[in-house]
């Protein structure tokens, strides 16, 4: 039984907060399974549930819960963990999912950094598309630096307001 059913909690309302979170996050760009499964995982109580609790919360198969949690997994925003003396394994989002997928998504940006510059050495940087690469290089040199800068705030700011767990 999941924790929405186990009585603790408002089912519907838990409900209507995946779904519509989920909404928001494949309106910006991730895929609907893994949207609505890392929003289930979010609003549980624990933070964890197993595939057979996700499965039965969002009516959905063991298969796509399987493809959702590979997928949110490679984007380092849920983890896996074996329940102990089982073979199951429960699927958690962390506290810090947001920092993860941040730092992730730094690591991208430092490969498209890499290969503008390589387009600007390449096009040369007084043609017109060098300059354009140039800028846009530009400004993915200025977003890492205010990354870095706004987690390191991020960092302060949550140690302050909810501890450092």
């Amino acid at each position: 039984m999941t924790e929405a059913m186990a009585g603790r909690r408002d089912a519907g309302a838990v409900s209507e907060f995946v779904e519509s979170f989920a909404a928001q996050l494949v309106e910006a760009g991730m895929q609907r399974m893994p949207a609505r499964v890392f929003a289930a995982l979010l609003s549980s109580d624990t933070g964890a549930l197993t595939s057979a609790e996700l499965g039965e919360q969002l009516q959905i198969s063991p298969a796509a819960v399987s493809g959702a949690v590979r997928y949110l997994a490679q984007q380092h925003m849920v983890s896996r963990e074996r329940e102990p003396g089982s073979r199951r394994e429960r699927y958690r989002v962390h506290s810090d999912q947001w920092y993860e997928a941040i730092t992730n998504r730094e690591a991208v940006l430092k490969r498209w950094q890499y290969a503008l510059r390589d387009g600007v050495d390449r096009l040369g940087a007084e043609t017109p598309a060098g300059r354009r690469i140039a800028e846009t290089l530009a400004f993915f040199d200025f977003i890492d630096g205010e990354i870095s800068q706004m987690m390191d705030r991020w960092r302060a700011h949550r140690e302050k307001h909810f501890g450092n767990g």
